[in-house]
């Protein structure tokens, strides 16, 4: 390979951060109205549901924007245009996404935790907020999951120790496997790299088959739906962008796989995999929060 260009690449102008803002923007705008409004009418397709055709767009948006950015990015490394000094840019923007995704999640996270630490407590007529509970639900008790619903609709809690504790092994085992991937793409043993990264795909487009599985057992035989009252909302709010989030990871890791195949990935040029491989530990992480958080506690 040729030795790495010392002063610092400019790419040209490229359209794909504004498209990917914008498909971002739809994804934002028609997850909230999908809740909204299926909150209100159930999984009930009518004119009114614009979420059901803005949050599919958005998606659509954004996973052909990571193909085409990708292979802007791809041809450049290729190229070998990437001067170390590009190589500490693109690691400092990676760490800065991930903790935009922290904050992200955190933001969820503590919309959970406020009802559960705070509004519970408030609506069963803990400290000074007697008279909420005496004027908005007498019969009230501070108990989660909140299976019953002010209007009297009950649900069932998604127990912990079925689907979702196969899932996190799932998504543990996946973590292994890629961590070994990415030690046989060091030591260059490619043949290694790419079936322990065929392995991990495996296992986490497994995770997504289940947690379909998972809906579909919830809205069918659980009642636990959109319509079942804050504990609904949160439960598919932070597992549904979690799943959402596992796809996109799934995708990163589906192209490193192809690029690894093609002879593109190697010991001295590898960044997309470290890339990959962080944001897919991430996720992981997300998912033990969410097990020990939403599921068993």
């Amino acid at each position: 390979m040729a030795e790495k260009p010392t002063s610092y690449y400019v790419p040209e102008q490229s359209p794909w951060p504004f498209i990917t803002a914008v498909a971002l923007f739809l994804v934002a705008f028609g997850a909230a109205n999908f809740v909204q409004q299926h909150s209100v009418t159930g999984l009930v397709a009518n004119d009114s549901n614009s979420g059901s055709y803005i949050l599919p767009i958005g998606i659509l948006g954004i996973i052909a924007m990571m193909f085409v950015w990708f292979r802007d990015t791809v041809r450049e490394s290729l190229a070998n245009m990437n001067s170390d000094q590009m190589d500490r840019s693109y690691r400092m923007g990676m760490l800065w996404f991930i903790f935009s995704e922290v904050m992200f999640f955190a933001a969820f996270f503590g919309a959970l935790f406020y009802v559960r630490l705070l509004a519970l407590p408030w609506l069963a007529g803990g400290g000074e907020e007697a008279m909420t509970h005496e004027l908005l639900w007498p019969d009230f008790q501070n108990l989660w999951p909140l299976t019953l619903t002010p209007g009297g609709t009950t649900t069932q809690a998604m127990p912990a120790w079925g689907l979702p504790l196969l899932n996190t092994a799932l998504l543990v085992t996946s973590s292994i496997t890629l961590t070994i991937a990415h030690h046989a793409l060091i030591a260059g043993n490619r043949a290694k790299l790419n079936i322990f990264l065929f392995l991990t795909l495996i296992l986490g487009y497994t995770f997504l088959f289940f947690q379909v599985e998972e809906y579909i057992h919830a809205y069918n035989d659980l009642g636990l739906t959109l319509q079942a009252g804050i504990y609904g909302s949160t439960f598919f709010m932070l597992t549904g962008f979690h799943g959402m989030h596992v796809t996109i990871g799934a995708i990163m890791l589906t192209i490193m796989l192809i690029r690894s195949m093609k002879g593109h990935l190697t010991p001295d040029n590898h960044f997309a995999f470290e890339a990959s491989a962080w944001y897919w530990h991430f996720v992981d992480v997300v998912w033990l929060f969410l097990f020990v958080c939403v599921y068993w506690l």
